[in-house]
């Protein structure tokens, strides 16, 4: 689709939403960057960052030595009385790792903490896309309501006619019953409308903590709703996904280590009583290792590694597919409401305009003008149902290229 048809389409629809005077403006980016600031999602993700790195500094550590008394022949019978041949052994035992354990323990750390910052971004981007669907709700809610008014105001002028016709006894009595039934329907669909738009106020505020009474999301229609250059994927999931896959390599590395036994070594003194000697003491232990050389933990860790691999080449793949898809409909939504905002409706208005003329004449029924005004309604509707459809597949593009991902409030870190 040509960027002249975009472009076009952007600035009627900027022209058929408007605005409320008395609000302050807000545009995408401030209702992104108050959301972010304010969501306690994100805030869940700072503490998994600081956990992560929590953890870093706990796989650093080395194993605690640990200090041994020992009394023999404490207390017993005969020659053995209360510390007469007692032997009294202080130890000092030191565990060694072996193999890289320690290591092994902190790159896995770091990984964790890779992990945990690009969860923190793709989680960033997942509420962007819902600030950005809500802020566009908003922008439809505003048209709908207007499109609302103009009908409650178009039938209203109708029942105005429809009853000097039937004063003046050129239409019967029905009719004048059938135009207030067609205001009061529309009174009711203004009333709908008028509460769909505070409804969509308060749920876009709602991200902040706000009632929505003082925003009007204004001045930026042609971005919000048009598309953004459309680019490849965002790095974002990308980068989740080599998170996850360096934390499996860390993890299946780390299994391998643990394959190779640790060994404890010790030393200290022992106090004879019945000589008053004092001798040194010395010992290793080092485990065989005959049973256990942790094998299915390894081959756990590799298969999870390869699942890891294959299923971020999936995804990648996958999302590829959807963005083709998604650009596809996007495109197929927009030409449907340029259309139907350029053609369609200035149509359906000129056709209620001759009809009502010539009704006026005697020339046309009363059936002819509601089929004429049901038109314009009918139109009204699918262009909302057409905005709509764009609404969820722009997010949704927006969401895959990251288009909005530079929104940050400010004095935040990236």
């Amino acid at each position: 689709m040509s960027t002249q048809l975009r472009a076009a389409l952007l600035a009627g629809a900027l022209v058929l939403i408007g605005s409320a005077a008395s609000a302050a403006p807000l545009t995408i980016e401030q209702a992104i960057a108050k959301a972010i600031d304010a969501a306690p999602a994100l805030r869940a993700s700072d503490a998994s960052i600081e956990a992560a790195r929590a953890g870093r500094r706990q796989a650093d550590v080395r194993p605690n030595p640990s200090v041994s008394v020992e009394a023999e022949n404490f207390v017993g019978t005969g020659p053995f009385g209360v510390l007469r041949r007692a032997e009294i052994t202080a130890e000092y035992s030191q565990p060694f790792e072996r193999g890289g354990k320690r290591a092994a323990r902190v790159t896995l750390a770091e990984r964790e903490i890779g992990v945990a910052e690009a969860a923190q971004t793709v989680a960033r981007l997942e509420l962007i896309a819902t600030i950005e669907r809500a802020y566009i709700d908003v922008l439809i809610a505003d048209r709908a309501a207007e499109a609302a008014r103009d009908r409650l105001s178009t039938e209203q002028l109708l029942q105005r006619e429809a009853l000097r016709r039937v004063r003046g006894y050129k239409d019967p009595l029905f009719v004048e019953t059938r135009a207030a039934a067609r205001v009061a329907d529309s009174a009711i669909a203004r009333d709908i409308a008028e509460t769909r738009r505070g409804t969509a106020r308060r749920q876009l505020a709602s991200f902040w903590g706000g009632d929505g009474k003082d925003i009007e999301p204004v001045g930026e229609l042609a971005r919000v709703i048009g598309p953004g250059s459309v680019g490849g994927l965002a790095s974002a999931d990308a980068a989740l996904i080599r998170a996850e896959a360096d934390r499996a390599a860390a993890v299946v590395a780390l299994e391998q280590t643990r394959a190779k036994q640790d060994f404890t070594v010790s030393g200290g003194t022992r106090f004879h009583r019945e000589s008053n000697a004092v001798a040194l003491v010395a010992g290793v232990s080092i485990p065989l290792g005959r049973f256990d050389r942790n094998q299915g933990n390894i081959a756990r860790a590799q298969a999870e590694q390869r699942r890891i691999a294959f299923a971020a080449e999936a995804a990648q793949m996958d999302r590829q597919r959807r963005l083709v898809g998604l650009q596809a409909e996007a495109d197929a939504a927009l030409v449907r409401s340029q259309r139907l905002r350029a053609e369609v409706l200035p149509r359906a208005r000129r056709a209620l305009a001759q009809v009502r003329e010539g009704y006026n004449r005697g020339g046309f029924s009363f059936r002819d003008i509601q089929d004429a005004a049901d038109a314009i309604i009918a139109a009204d509707a699918e262009l909302i149902t057409a905005l709509t459809a764009f609404r969820d597949v722009q997010s949704d593009i927006d969401r895959l290229t990251g288009r909005f991902d530079a929104v940050r409030p400010e004095g935040t870190r990236p």
